[in-house]
């Protein structure tokens, strides 16, 4: 596996900083998960290279002067009544003619915006997230979630393990109805298309995933679906071709149905 830019290198570079009004509790915790210096003094936090704040709206990433932050509330517009029905994913997740609860996996969680998608459109999502920092973004996130009006619903359908995937997906019980793999676009050079959020998220991603092995977990879990998230002009994912895929502009859904 390729090794990424590590900034765990030196721990004095990086602190966990409680505002007056963050979440004690989380802070401790992801401190000691770090083994990382927790400060509550403002001179302290503006020395640090690299910053996650507990403030009172939430937990935020900061380096080099980018912040990365979930924000469900940022997704509303997509969340219109009718319009998440028309999103790509969405439909790609389905299931023809059946509107019960079904179960979902996130197998590459992020920031959740995806999974936020399909909570919406009525699915029970498991979010799996390996990275400890990512993690707590987004465990944050979707705790702040349950309490917008118009979002809370499908956030309370939301849980969020940190763990590797590969790792959580073969020791499943229970069959799910539907896995998400969203495997990494490799970031293009020199190119204006990566956004800000992703350049941070490649920084605190230490290893890039093996996409075929996480594609065998994912297998070996036996969903009656997947739905692989690609680059439109992207290679498939696996040996196994999809059943159909469904194509926008920048991004194609290719669906296995089992």
């Amino acid at each position: 596996m390729e090794t990424k830019p590590n900034i765990f290198k030196d721990p004095d570079r990086i602190k966990v900083y409680l505002e007056k009004g963050g979440e004690r509790g989380s802070a401790e915790k992801l401190a000691r998960t770090l083994g990382i210096a927790l400060t509550e003094d403002p001179e302290e936090a503006k020395a640090a290279d690299v910053l996650l704040r507990y403030a009172k709206s939430g937990l935020s990433f900061e380096s080099e002067g980018q912040v990365l932050k979930g924000d469900f509330e940022n997704l509303r517009h997509r969340l219109e009544k009718g319009r998440v029905d028309h999103e790509l994913l969405v439909k790609a997740a389905k299931f023809k003619g059946e509107k019960g609860p079904l179960s979902a996996i996130d197998a590459t969680a992020g920031l959740g915006e995806d999974s936020l998608l399909l909570a919406y459109a009525g699915f029970n999502v498991t979010l799996i997230e390996r990275d400890p920092i990512i993690a707590a973004l987004l465990k944050d996130t979707v705790r702040r979630g349950t309490r917008v009006p118009g979002i809370s619903e499908a956030a309370k359908r939301m849980t969020v393990i940190e763990d590797d995937s590969i790792n959580v997906l073969s020791k499943l019980l229970d069959a799910p109805d539907l896995i998400l793999l969203d495997p990494m676009f490799p970031a293009k050079k020199n190119s204006g298309l990566v956004k800000k959020k992703f350049q941070m998220i490649y920084l605190l991603e230490r290893q890039s995933r093996d996409e075929n092995e996480l594609f065998n977990a994912a297998l070996s879990a036996h969903p009656r679906k997947i739905v692989i998230k690609r680059p439109a002009g992207g290679p498939c994912l696996g040996d196994m071709k999809p059943v159909y895929s469904l194509s926008g502009k920048t991004i194609r859904y290719d669906c296995i149905v089992l």
